[in-house]
């Protein structure tokens, strides 16, 4: 069985607010609903992200409707079977949607939509923890993301749950795997930009499954890769290229601001500005929008990950400089639409 490490660790906390609010700019196209596809909350010891602390960056002046909470390892309960404990995560995080449902912070609904964690290499054996996610859910929970984020140098970390690699391809994997459509639930990828021949192979066995792309692919610019964007560029272009040909798959827009993506803009002077943020991530971005369409494209905050890099006012709007060109439709499905069907969230209309 495996347990997540706690997400909230000293190289996920440590943003600077006060960095971030040097630079400030007036909040573009205000009035463009958004759904924040990605983000977390956790608590440990001083680094805290809370639902305090979330509402705070969501009262940026955008027009944030709400958003889908992914997996970090949070609150997992501390009894009970090692396999039911992450199911721990997602009665915290329910309650927590529960409390803006209400209203009384707004109209705000964070969490309208979970992402939890089984241990899929349970393999048949998975499917307990996965309709134990689904009671405790509050009818919000919508699938699972067990990471396969691994690499052989030291100075890349591998996701908090120590995944070996090739895990997107065993055997035992797969089996846990097939749980997830036989009840409905979709699949969140982590892996790195080397690893996306695994997932591939991942999509087109199980082209029912509804898979989800985190971090437009998991960049990496750390470590033996640090300063090599661009020699790596071309493959991870043509391996994107190929997943988009897997109508079963979406990818997240974001995740860029990242330690891990070596763009270093968490060691300058000052907090970039949304200009300098769209010029780095423009490959990227328009790459995944060109192969996938902007109906199988959500934008994402990995908020308080991304923090690191530039406020959430910032981060946004960053990502409507990168999407300027797009028509009213296509706005709509990268910044709402796209997100709101994928997970399947129930909200309000819009009006």
């Amino acid at each position: 069985m495996i347990l997540l490490e706690p997400a909230a660790t000293n190289r996920y906390g440590g943003w600077r607010e006060d960095w971030l609010a040097a630079t400030d700019e007036p909040v573009l196209e205000p009035d463009l609903p958004i759904v924040d596809a990605h983000h977390h909350l956790w608590h440990l010891n001083a680094n805290r992200y809370l639902l305090d602390e979330w509402l705070g960056d969501v009262a940026s002046g955008h027009a944030v409707r709400a958003s889908v909470f992914v997996q970090c390892g949070a609150f997992y309960r501390g009894h009970g079977p090692d396999t039911l404990r992450p199911v721990g995560e997602t009665e915290f995080v329910n309650g927590v949607a529960a409390m803006t449902a209400s209203g009384a912070y707004g109209d705000h609904l964070a969490c309208a939509g979970i992402v939890g964690f089984a241990d899929l290499t349970l393999g048949e054996a998975v499917e307990d923890v996965l309709t134990a996610h689904l009671a405790a859910g509050g009818g919000r929970f919508r699938g699972i993301r067990h990471a396969a984020a691994w690499d052989a140098a030291e100075a890349v970390h591998n996701s908090s749950s120590n995944p070996p690699p090739g895990l997107y391809r065993d055997p035992t994997f797969r089996r846990g795997f097939a749980r997830l459509a036989a009840l409905g639930l979709s699949f969140d990828a982590w892996l790195y930009q080397f690893q996306l021949a695994d997932l591939l192979d991942l999509a087109r066995a199980f082209p029912a499954a509804t898979i989800v792309v985190d971090h437009v692919g998991g960049i990496v610019g750390i470590g033996p890769y640090a300063g090599r964007h661009a020699e790596f560029f071309p493959a991870w272009r043509a391996a994107m290229r190929e997943l988009a040909g897997c109508a079963n798959v979406q990818v997240k827009l974001g995740g860029l601001g990242m330690k891990l993506g070596g763009f270093g803009f968490e060691t300058g002077a000052r907090a970039p500005g949304s200009d300098a943020l769209a010029e780095r991530w423009r490959p990227y971005v328009e790459t995944c929008i060109e192969a996938f369409g902007a109906e199988r494209c959500l934008f994402e905050s990995n908020f308080p990950v991304d923090k690191h890099a530039c406020s959430y006012r910032v981060l946004w709007n960053a990502f409507k400089r990168l999407a300027a060109g797009a028509s009213a439709a296509e706005k709509a499905a990268l910044f709402h639409d796209t997100a709101a069907r994928v997970y399947r969230l129930e909200l309000p209309q819009a009006g």
